[in-house]
């Protein structure tokens, strides 16, 4: 074990699992003490494996923020699939989040997360919207499909027990020397979060199928003393989602560059100089070669 750090050291890999919408990128967030996933109420806003990176003096959890547990339709859903299956292998907790009242859930995951052996932590998310009577049924009805699981419930936006939820994860931590710099937040570069700050505004000022027929991609990233300069291109399926993106006479496109170009400052903390263009690539939500360039990548 490296010496510069006590023999009894933990550290290990918590992946969070379940449906879209469940809040995982909120309680990641959470957990993190930072703004590492990007948040809206649209279903499959994330769609890669985000590590968030937690570091106590004799501890280190990596979190990770997994897109929603689905059934794929094309390409892109089924790489973001992969995602989710492959992450169960390096797993050292696996923390299972569902909503209050919940109870759809995929059987042959969740026979597959039973048969690793792992520490399950069953997360009931959203109980400020829940009456006591629904949280005990809740945890009644998970109580039977994970019997074995340490069952917590919380509110993610309100923060209400994450603390406890946390402790019991240092708890849970195998004895480890840590597996990143102690002083990282993630393992993403800036320009991935640059992405996903502009693919945020994307989900929230858009409607219908054109949130998730647009992939963002930085073309370029150069930072002084005084400013950013980024350069990106939003590719979209066809000639009506680049016109719909664009706007009349360019105003749905103008407020997106504002409204990103604002949240990336917050981000940075410093001035942004945005230019966005937008340009059609057909069907590239079926094609494996675009999705490894975008970075769906199995290896990933």
């Amino acid at each position: 074990m490296n010496n510069t750090y006590p023999d009894n050291h933990k550290a290990g890999f918590v992946n969070l699992i379940g449906n879209p919408n469940v809040g995982k990128s909120t309680l990641m967030n959470q957990l993190v003490g930072e703004k590492i996933s990007i948040m809206t109420s649209k279903a499959q806003t994330t769609r890669h494996r985000i590590k968030g990176i937690v570091n106590g003096d004799d501890f280190q959890i990596v979190y990770s923020d997994l897109p929603g547990v689905l059934d794929p339709a094309y390409m892109m859903q089924k790489m973001m699939m992969h995602f989710v299956v492959d992450s169960l292998q390096d797993a050292d907790i696996i923390l299972y989040l569902v909503e209050c009242n919940e109870t759809k859930y995929n059987a042959e995951l969740v026979d597959k997360i039973k048969s690793l052996g792992k520490p399950i932590l069953l997360v009931i998310n959203k109980i400020d919207k829940c009456t006591e009577d629904q949280i005990q049924a809740s945890r009644s009805f998970w109580t039977e499909i994970f019997p074995e699981a340490d069952i917590f419930t919380v509110s993610a936006l309100q923060r209400i027990n994450v603390d406890t939820l946390c402790e019991r994860i240092i708890e849970l931590l195998p004895v480890c020397p840590p597996y990143f710099p102690k002083d990282a937040l993630t393992d993403r570069p800036m320009r991935f979060f640059v992405s996903e700050l502009i693919r945020e505004q994307i989900l929230l000022q858009y409607q219908k199928e054109i949130p998730y027929s647009v992939e963002v991609v930085v073309e370029s990233y150069k930072e002084d003393e005084k400013m950013v300069r980024i350069g990106t291109t939003l590719y979209v399926e066809r000639d009506t989602q680049k016109a719909i993106i664009i706007g009349k006479k360019g105003a749905a496109i103008k407020k997106l560059g504002i409204e990103s170009r604002t949240a990336i400052e917050d981000f940075l903390q410093k001035h942004v100089f945005l230019d966005i263009s937008v340009k059609v690539l057909k069907d590239w939500r079926n094609s494996e070669l675009q999705m490894r360039r975008f970075g769906y990548d199995f290896r990933d």
